[in-house]
């Protein structure tokens, strides 16, 4: 007797995701590359994404979910999307000037005086590896919610609270 073959992919909920995603960024004013360089996925990969294409990896979504704020629903059996309550200005700069962030600045040592622009990547990695020499104290509302955003675009373990 043949085995009865698995139900196929709910191709509507993936173009209802893909869309949310498309949405959010829009709304954000991320252009796609961007927001695919902070989930750490190609850019092929996110467009795939935002056409609601069921062939790619579920974590590939969970990582542009997270990026964008945006939170899928299960709710008995439905899908629907949700995103958090967070202003789109409150969001994570796609360059950031080392000129605005004056603890990040002294942190960049190493880059030089040519780099004055960086990536959320870039970044993130400046304040990781040199977390222990920042002196939170000193740290400003706006480069606060710089860490808080980067916190929240690459994961909460990525750097301590502040």
């Amino acid at each position: 007797m043949p085995v009865p073959a698995p139900p196929a992919p709910p191709v509507e909920a993936a173009r209802v995701l893909g869309g949310a995603l498309r949405a959010r960024r829009k709304a954000l004013g991320i252009s796609s590359a961007a927001a695919a360089e902070a989930a750490g996925i190609s850019r092929v990969t996110w467009h795939r994404l935002e056409k609601g294409e069921g062939s790619v990896a579920l974590r590939s979504f969970l990582d542009a979910a997270r990026v964008l704020g945006l939170h899928a629903v299960l709710d008995d059996g439905s899908i629907s999307a949700a995103t958090e309550a967070m202003p789109p200005d409150a969001w994570l700069p796609l360059h950031i000037r080392l000129d605005d962030y004056p603890q990040l600045r002294r942190l960049a040592w190493q880059v030089g005086d040519g780099a004055q622009v960086l990536s959320p990547r870039e970044a993130l990695g400046l304040y990781e590896r040199n977390w222990r020499h920042l002196p939170t104290d000193r740290l400003e509302a706006r480069e606060k919610a710089l860490i808080d955003a980067l916190r929240q675009a690459f994961g909460p373990k990525s750097l301590p609270d502040v």
